[in-house]
């Protein structure tokens, strides 16, 4: 046997050159992080509580929230302290976050309203085939004066008897004459203008059927896409409640953990280096827990507000985790079927159509337009004549009557024409513009059909990961709780260490997560596999049949119902 090795004073002077060197690397390290307001903590005092400010939004549902009991608030209105601080939290389904989400959705609300406003639109334009009819009256009343001077008579005009001195129309040089006059005036009919011929006429009523389909196939697709907006919401917040329950698992068996090894300390079995180990891996779970419940209430008012509930309600995942089934299409299958009636893709369509056919109506400005019109009606004068006077002789044969009234009716009936000839190219510039937005649409559409695809593709392939992931991590699952339930028997009895107890559990929690992840993930790419297959109505009077499992669309006039997910556990 080899003899040990001296230790000469060079030695221990290197060594301790080395632990210097060492020290003042850490005190470098430690200068880095900005000092905290409060002293550095005892590493063997107790965790501190958990924030209060997360604990009310992380409370446990306190009742089933019921469709009836989430009005949408007021467009305008903004809450009160009082809705704030009453906040609860209550469960519901997934099935009646879709309930309350197609009822309380702003954005979809606002879509109705527009194409309510569309199908208002075509009323009106269906209206230009019929007259118009109009009642039309008037009335007036004024005063006026007049004063009139004849400079040269009319008696040397040789005119007759009647334009001699003492004539009835004599009028003398010098003449002057002055007068009031004050009239009332009214009159009443009725108007008509009936287009004959007009060729804008129809293009206009297509343009507006066109806008009409094109509003109803937005309200599909925006069904779609608040239906993967809720469903993704709701997913998320499983997540983070399953997340919350993961981390607050690793904390209570830090606990656990730590509490052997104060034990095993106690007896001498394992050093003081494993206790402080533990109380930092304890730190560390906790903060993750922590993390874990902000995100929680985050995704409580994620979904809230997709759902546009009331400002006093946290709404709670009542849904267990159930897994999706494989989605029942292959790749091509998918394809087809979404491209099939897409409401995407027939909003683009029925805008090129509206274009086309308002370039229509814009040429049509150039043909003749025959319209017919006709009006008739009665009216009625009071005239009074005050204040006359005459001087020098009188002048200009004025027949002054102090009160007249008159009255009487007409009509006329007849044909107008209307033909522009010529207006420096405007109108065939703008049916120019308009023909080359309606090539636009066709590139739009092309965009669209590309973005479907890589939407759909991106969807599938996440899905059959996701599924393979998911099989993966229910036996990494398997394997770390094994592998932790006997390293942990090993280290009380003390024949493992510290730091495999530690990696052990590490990868029993990554493993957790893992399948809570890929759990998920199934869940959100089944979701939006359905997003772009989803058979959704395009009339907002239609019922809504929220599916959450795809199915071939049934033939007309055959029942359907929801279908609910958890097919597979």
């Amino acid at each position: 046997m080899a003899p040990p090795l001296a230790w000469g004073q060079a030695d221990l002077q290197r060594l301790e050159r080395s632990w210097q060197s060492l020290d003042q690397q850490l005190r470098a390290l430690d200068a880095l992080i900005p000092p905290d307001r409060e002293p550095s903590p005892d590493p063997t005092s107790p965790a501190a509580p958990l924030p209060k400010a997360l604990l009310a939004p992380n409370a446990a549902p306190q009742s089933q929230l019921q469709p009836s009991q989430a009005p949408a608030p007021a467009p305008l209105s903004l809450p009160n302290p009082a809705q704030l601080e009453a906040g609860r939290v209550q469960g519901l389904s997934l099935m009646e976050a879709l309930g309350i989400g197609f009822a309380n959705n702003p954005q979809l609300q606002a879509q109705r309203l527009q194409v309510a406003a569309a199908l208002d639109q075509l009323q009106a334009r269906l209206g230009t085939y019929w007259p118009r009819i109009s009642a039309v009256a008037s009335g007036n009343t004024g005063q006026s004066s007049s004063y009139n001077v004849a400079p040269v008579g009319n008696g040397n005009l040789g005119l007759g008897p009647l334009f001699s001195p003492g004539g009835a129309f004599y009028v003398p040089s010098g003449g002057e004459a002055y007068f009031n006059q004050a009239s009332t005036a009214g009159a009443v009919g009725l108007e008509l203008d009936y287009a004959l011929i007009d060729f804008a006429r129809t293009p206009a009523v297509q343009a507006a059927r066109a806008n009409l389909e094109r509003e109803r196939q937005r309200y599909g697709n925006q069904l779609r896409q608040l239906q993967l907006q809720i469903s993704e919401a709701y997913y998320q917040l499983q997540q983070a409640d399953q997340n919350v329950r993961i981390q607050d698992a690793a904390v209570r068996n830090d606990l656990l953990i730590l509490q052997d090894a104060l034990d095993l300390k106690l007896a001498g079995l394992v050093p003081r280096l494993d206790v402080l180990r533990r109380r930092a891996i304890e730190a560390s779970d906790q903060e993750a827990l922590i993390q874990a419940m902000a995100d929680r209430a985050i995704a409580r008012r994620r979904l809230a507000v997709v759902l546009n509930l009331p400002a006093e309600i946290n709404p709670s995942a009542s849904d267990p985790i159930a897994v999706m089934p494989s989605w029942p299409l292959n790749l091509e299958q998918s394809l087809l079927a979404a491209y099939r009636g897409n409401p995407e893709l027939e909003t683009i369509l029925a805008v090129q159509t509206a274009l086309a056919r308002q370039r229509d109506v814009t040429a049509a400005q150039l043909l003749p337009r025959l319209a017919l019109f006709a009006g008739g009606g009665s009216y009625g004068q009071n005239v009074n004549q005050f204040n006359v006077t005459a001087s020098n002789g009188g002048c200009c044969g004025s027949a002054v009557i102090p009160t007249l009234n008159s009255s009487g009716y007409d009509w006329a009936v007849g044909l107008s024409l209307r033909w522009l000839l010529f207006d420096a190219g405007t109108t065939s510039g703008e049916a120019r513009a308009l023909q080359r937005r309606v090539e636009a649409a066709g590139q739009d559409y092309a965009a669209t059909r590309n973005a479907i695809r890589l939407r759909l593709e991106s969807a599938f392939f996440n899905h059959e990961a996701s599924l393979a992931k998911l099989s993966s991590a229910r036996r990494g699952v398997a394997a770390a709780l094994e592998a932790f339930r006997d390293v942990r028997l090993r280290y009380q009895t003390g024949l493992s260490s510290e730091l495999d107890l530690s990696v052990t559990q590490e990868r029993l929690i990554s493993s957790l997560v893992q399948r809570l992840n890929a759990t998920v993930g199934v869940n959100i790419s089944y979701a939006q596999l359905l997003r772009e297959l989803l058979p959704v109505p395009r009339d907002p009077a239609a019922p809504l049949n929220p599916a959450l499992i795809w199915q071939e669309p049934t033939p007309a006039g055959a029942a359907t119902r929801p279908q609910l997910p958890g097919s597979q556990p």
